[in-house]
């Protein structure tokens, strides 16, 4: 017998072994249907397929959006209801592109990128990406310290909090010994936990039905919202996002030698993402109508984050049956763990597609936890005093996710655009016009957020100066992938039966 090696797994690094895999067949008809048509719908098979869009609606719902939401909310009252609704469906539409990619080539994003690439080109991709992750998890381990030291009175302080926080990698591991659908399980219990807490929050400030009806259906922006409006669209996409779904549609088993299954597998992932970010903009919407009831046009508005708006929220609503503090804490720690899981989900697909590493997932979670849990820890320990450094701290999060933004809109539209990889399930003109209008739309409102921070937050000759010099290196690299992405000259072919299997 060989000695084992327990690092090691398969040569070519996937992103669910087919024993992990959830069999969708149902019956006879699934052994011997059609090639070309996809089978009739079933509300069983719905089932089955229902799981990863729901685990990416959870980047709708992080603290990052929370604070977006509430910001929103008490500035600008009800009057950008309708700017969610349309962010909401602006990343709908990403994120089904990020599905069929996934599902039509049997590959995520992560590793198509390291075969599209060149070498110096996959690595920025994959050092931004992970930047971009990091980040965002900064903000959703900082939102769940937050949120425990809400319902723990302030007892423990942020950096205990994230000490705790950290320990959800071994939820995350635990889970996912016992299977794909366990761990959807459990992340279908922490959106439901969400759903309850804000709609309770919602019934408790009892927001005039009618205008709120009217904020998502007549299109109104004022130059004092302009702000709040580009902060609810440029939260909306998350670049590690776009890469995970691509991977967790993955967690079926699909044939794809069959065109009719793959389009079978990409009709049910379209309803059941589209149900999905349905539940995340209710969420979001009983947010924002509660801090616009309570708090907008008052003294107060300009000053509420996400670190104040419980005290706030308690201060205007009262104890009630169940005091709101701590409603809302309840709902900030269940948005807050469930993003900081997905986060590590996510970093296990990032690392392992781009760089290709065979680590047993184990090894690469540690790694990707320590990866966020460090600088995190750091950021605890420096701005725990200091609720308006937080604030700051969280604009440079933000401001950091827009510039990964074009990291993954661009390869992924270059992508699904593009007949050698995907085969007959490429996108047509028509969408594939849309698509980048919509991804030129969001990198031109992240754009705008970061001249007016820059504008604002630059000071000094030599800060000035290094940041044009990176700027003009970061406009030169997103010039250069959107030029690849006309030209579709590939860097090397993908002589992978995937691509040519679809077409048959």
């Amino acid at each position: 017998m060989p000695p084992q090696q327990p690092l090691l797994e398969p040569e070519e690094d996937t992103a669910y072994d087919s024993s992990e895999k959830v069999v969708v067949a149902v019956g006879v008809e699934d052994e011997y249907g059609d090639d070309v048509e996809a089978p009739p719908f079933s509300w069983k098979k719905l089932w089955l397929f229902t799981g990863p869009g729901f685990l990416m609606s959870i980047a709708f719902l992080d603290p990052g959006n929370l604070e977006g939401d509430l910001q929103s909310g008490a500035i600008a009252g009800y009057s950008l209801l309708w700017l969610l609704m349309w962010a909401t469906l602006m990343g709908l539409l990403i994120q089904l592109l990020s599905a069929r990619l996934g599902v039509a080539t049997g590959r995520h994003l992560a590793e198509l990128c390291r075969e599209e690439y060149p070498p110096w080109a996959r690595i920025v991709l994959w050092l931004m990406t992970e930047l971009a992750l990091i980040g965002s998890d900064i903000q959703e381990v900082i939102g769940s310290a937050i949120a425990i030291r809400i319902l723990s009175n302030g007892f423990v302080p942020l950096w205990a909090g994230v000490v705790i926080t950290a320990l959800d990698c071994f939820i995350f591991l635990f889970l996912e010994n016992y299977g794909v659908r366990k761990l959807e399980a459990f992340f279908a219990v922490l959106i439901g936990i969400m759903a309850l807490s804000f709609a309770w929050m919602f019934g408790e400030a009892k927001p005039n039905g009618v205008d709120v009806l009217l904020g998502v259906l007549v299109p109104k922006l004022s130059s004092r919202t302009i702000k709040q409006a580009v902060g609810v669209v440029g939260c909306i996409i998350m670049p590690h996002n776009v890469f995970l779904h691509s991977a967790l549609v993955q967690s079926r088993q699909i044939d794809q030698t069959k065109k009719g299954r793959v389009q079978e597998a990409l009709n049910y992932y379209s309803i059941e993402s589209t149900l999905a970010l349905a539940v995340s903009f209710i969420i979001n919407i009983f947010v924002t109508t509660v801090f616009a009831k309570g708090f907008y046009g008052t003294e107060i508005a300009d000053s509420i984050g996400l670190v104040n708006a419980g005290t706030y929220l308690q201060e205007k609503y009262g104890g009630g049956l169940f005091p709101i503090l701590y409603i809302w804490g309840i709902g900030l720690l269940a948005a807050g763990q469930s993003s900081t899981i997905t986060g590590t989900y996510a970093g296990q697909f990032i690392m392992g597609g781009f760089l290709n590493l065979r680590l047993k997932k184990w090894v690469r979670a540690l790694i990707t936890r320590c990866c966020a849990i460090i600088p995190t820890m750091i950021v605890a320990l420096i701005f725990d005093t200091s609720e308006e450094s937080l604030d700051i701290l969280n604009e440079w999060l933000n401001v950091l996710q827009s510039v990964q933004i074009p990291f993954a809109l661009i390869p992924l539209l270059c992508l699904v655009s593009k007949e050698q990889i995907m085969g007959t399930f490429r996108i047509g003109p028509v969408l594939k016009i849309f698509s980048w209008l919509v991804a030129a739309l969001v990198i031109v409102i992240n754009g705008y957020l970061l001249l007016d921070f820059f504008s604002s937050e630059v000071n000094g000759a030599v800060f000035a100066v290094v940041v044009c010099a990176l700027t003009a290196a970061y406009v030169a690299f997103v010039i250069y992938l959107i030029a690849r992405a006309v030209s579709f000259s590939p860097w090397q072919s993908l002589d992978r039966s995937k691509a040519t299997s679809t077409e048959n």
